[in-house]
């Protein structure tokens, strides 16, 4: 029956985390170690309600529900196909009742959801910026990995209005725009207040920045130790494990 749930290309990976299922399609996109380190980063509390923006596969919600006392979680993808799977995978995991999957666009995402009216704000938005070169700007890949739907500005500005005064606001995204994030953080009001850099390996430079924001917070911002994904024999550090709660 479960192989019923699926379209062409589709396939149902296993999350080793309460039993879960995901559907994913590898000719759209499948979550990365990025979504896994936000899920762990963010700090969900007992009767909070969560939205993740720009959830993709819904792959965010899903451990977020397993890991976290969260009282609901809500996913906006603006891709029909990838919003369907998504569904498709809170039905799988009997989670209706945890889980909504809201298909629109995230520049009005405040329109849809109201001011106020979360707790927690997650996202693993598209990393780069520019278009040039790219072949077929409506791709599922591309629309995934660069800001051709929505920019990180639109992200910072909707979550504002969202959360709720002195709501969290959890990011992944790469370093090399770390300047423009925490700028654009404190233009619209969401304070700094926790950062750690991801490292591959000990010795080379960090390809990941997980970011903290407080709505309405006062300035005082604290830098973690950095996470070192892989061991010098290139399996995952003690840290990367803790981290999906094994």
């Amino acid at each position: 029956m479960i192989q019923n749930n699926l379209r062409n290309g589709e396939r149902i990976d296993e999350l080793q985390r309460n039993g879960y299922l995901i559907i994913q399609n590898p000719k759209r996109f499948c979550f990365g170690m990025d979504a896994v380190l936000l899920s762990g980063f963010a700090n969900v509390k007992s009767k909070e309600r969560v939205l993740d923006l720009g959830t993709g596969t819904g792959i965010i919600p899903l451990l977020l529900e397993a890991k976290t006392k969260g009282e609901h979680f809500t996913g906006l993808e603006i891709q029909p196909e990838s919003a369907d799977m998504a569904r498709r995978s809170v039905e799988l995991n009997h989670l209706e009742l945890k889980i909504d999957i809201v298909t629109g666009d995230i520049k009005d995402a405040s329109k849809y959801f109201g001011a106020s009216s979360f707790d927690v704000i997650t996202t693993n938005p598209p990393y780069m910026i520019g278009n040039h070169g790219l072949q077929n700007l409506q791709d599922a890949k591309t629309i995934a990995r660069h800001e051709i739907l929505c920019t990180l500005e639109d992200i910072l500005r909707e979550s504002a209005k969202i959360l709720r005064p002195k709501g969290r606001f959890y990011m992944v995204h790469r370093p090399f725009r770390l300047s423009e994030i925490l700028c654009l953080m404190t233009k619209y009001g969401i304070e700094p207040k926790r950062m750690k850099l991801v490292h591959p390996f000990i010795d080379r430079e960090p390809n990941m920045v997980l970011i903290e924001g407080l709505r309405n917070g006062k300035p005082r911002l604290t830098v973690e130790k950095p996470l070192i994904v892989y061991q010098s024999d290139g399996k995952y550090t003690n840290e990367i494990y803790e981290v999906y709660g094994y």
